[in-house]
């Protein structure tokens, strides 16, 4: 009896990972790193553009977006992003957008940012964010050219 029913659990086992392996070439749209679902590593959109600065969020401030959850500093945040996700939202789903341009992606830092033209990037590291800053528009228009594909 065991016999047969290790060999169905394979076989069902063997299924799945045949049907699940194209998803895992994919990336998600919003980048919320290995564990949980997160965007932003938990910090504020809409504070980047209100306080000037990365603020943390609260657990008690939520919204979802894109399959992902943003958390906010206070409910006026969150209201502010509810009426209007787009103004707020992190280009290229939060992932680094210096990277993007390359091709590929990498997971955005939210304390490495900035606001171009009223949208918030953010980038891999310090490092990057500095080779991003040599030609931010150029970048931005080879970002925008391979978004979404590059997400696989």
């Amino acid at each position: 009896m065991r016999r047969p029913l290790t060999l169905v659990l394979a076989s069902a086992a063997l299924a799945l990972a045949a049907v699940s392996i194209p998803a895992l070439g994919a990336r998600p749209p919003v980048h919320t790193g290995i564990f949980g679902n997160v965007a932003l590593g938990g910090h504020d959109p809409v504070a980047y553009f209100r306080a000037g600065r990365p603020v943390p969020g609260s657990r008690d401030f939520t919204a979802s977006h894109g399959g992902a959850r943003y958390r906010f500093a206070t409910a006026a945040y969150r209201d502010a992003f509810l009426a209007d996700p787009a103004r707020y939202l992190p280009q290229y789903g939060g992932y680094c957008a210096w990277a993007v341009a390359q091709g590929y992606t990498a997971p955005g830092d939210p304390k490495v940012w900035k606001i171009v033209n009223g949208r918030l990037y953010l980038n891999y590291d310090a490092e990057v964010g500095r080779r991003w800053e040599e030609d931010i528009p150029g970048h931005i228009r080879r970002a925008d050219a391979n978004w979404p594909e590059v997400l696989g």
